[in-house]
């Protein structure tokens, strides 16, 4: 069976005129358990939305497909897989079909949630912030992973510094 036969393991948040659109590596097995973004109690992805001022309010993992109310969108480098990063198949990272569907939304900025997923998607060595890349249109960032396994990198400034430039864009 080829990675592309089976159903994505979280479906995309994905419309034209997003003002954001966060991209992690792939779905953990407790949020693909759940059927729900960044849904391990650990993780503080949900929270950090709200402190940036991303989101006006908390909102549930469950949630997820509100964030286009806000401007927002999610998506994966891994969509047909789940788990932490070290347990992914080497071909699990399908690069070109995340550039299509960046080109065919253009958001204005994509952000990604670990440099991992940042790393794998660009094929370079990056640092937290603004990347002096673009694809297309789309600004792209870097961000800490909000996993609490990667609590020792945790910083929420970089998350702060993505929301100010989104909230500038308006």
């Amino acid at each position: 069976m080829s990675k592309h036969a089976r159903p994505p393991v979280l479906p995309d948040v994905l419309e034209p005129g997003l003002r954001l659109v966060l991209c992690g590596t792939a779905p953990s097995r407790i949020s693909a358990a759940r059927g729900a973004y960044y849904a391990n109690p650990g993780n503080y992805f949900w929270r950090t939305l709200h402190a940036a001022g991303l989101l006006p309010q908390p909102l549930p993992a469950s949630a997820f497909r509100r964030l286009p109310e806000f401007g927002l969108g999610l998506t994966d480098l891994a969509k047909h897989h789940s788990g932490n990063d070290d347990q992914l198949p080497a071909d699990a990272f399908d690069v070109p079909a995340l550039r299509r569907k960046i080109t065919r939304h253009a958001p204005c900025v994509l952000a990604f949630t670990s440099k991992n997923a940042a790393q794998a998607a660009l094929g370079a060595r990056v640092a937290y912030g603004a990347q002096s890349v673009r694809w297309g249109e789309t600004a792209l960032w870097v961000l800490p992973s909000p996993s609490g396994q990667a609590r020792r990198f945790w910083d929420e400034t970089p998350w702060h510094a993505l929301a100010r430039a989104v909230r500038a864009l308006r």
